[in-house]
């Protein structure tokens, strides 16, 4: 869209809603009701998930425990970079995973140059879109997403949505009100990520560019009776 067609067409709904009252606008923005929602690619939300991620350009494993999902970051850590490094947020459920046991190697803290992989634990996954959504803060700095090749998120079942809408209500059910959103130390910003980075190749300052990369989720939800995770990746 051109400026001089967003112009008009803001224009035109400026002048529109001249003259009418706060109830007024208020009143016309709930007759219109809420927009339709999507149909779902599978009845199960997991399902649904999944495929969305892979649509994305992600690749998916299933993982039974913490413990597979470790193993299967130190598999995905090796096959991609041959190393077991990654840089991950100062988040207690993070810290708390048994790396030992595959002999990863995570640093906690932001990510910096040379960081090949970034590890997050995600607030919630949407299956209507395949997202995942962090808000930034220690617990999961904006730079271990942006500044990576790789980005590997850990989801939970119940951290499962199936759109959008529902998404921004259990963020509002946790964090409270919008305008408190920058009060809390931890929080602030929500980031919703889908599939590659549109910004490949941008600067975001002297000797850092925005790399090409896939997020890689591991969530820990039932894709069949027996298995209770997966992992999404490249």
């Amino acid at each position: 869209m051109t400026d001089s067609i967003r112009s008009f067409i803001m224009g035109k709904i400026r002048r529109a809603g001249r003259g009418a009252s706060v109830a007024q606008v208020s009143s016309e923005l709930q007759s219109l009701g809420p927009a339709p929602t999507p149909s779902l690619i599978s009845e199960s939300t997991s399902e649904s998930f999944i495929a969305n991620v892979l649509i994305n350009k992600g690749t998916v494993e299933c993982v039974s425990d913490r413990s597979a999902a470790v193993k299967a970051v130190a598999d995905y850590l090796y096959q991609r970079f041959r190393s077991h490094k990654l840089v991950a947020g100062n988040d207690s459920r993070l810290a708390a995973m048994p790396w030992r046991e595959a002999g990863v190697l995570p640093r906690f803290g932001s990510a910096e140059n040379g960081d090949a992989a970034g590890l997050s634990y995600a607030r919630l996954g949407i299956a209507e879109t395949g997202s995942i959504v962090t808000w930034t803060g220690k617990s999961c700095p904006a730079t271990n997403n942006l500044l990576v090749e790789d980005h590997i998120v850990i989801v939970e079942l119940a951290d499962l949505v199936t759109t959008m809408e529902l998404a921004w209500e259990r963020i509002h059910q946790h964090i409270g009100k919008q305008d408190k959103l920058a009060c809390h130390p931890d929080r602030r910003s929500v980031g919703i990520f889908t599939g590659e980075s549109p910004s490949i190749g941008r600067p975001v300052k002297p000797g850092t560019t925005l790399a090409q990369k896939n997020n890689q989720i591991i969530p820990d939800l039932p894709c069949s009776v027996e298995s209770r995770g997966l992992v999404i990746g490249r």
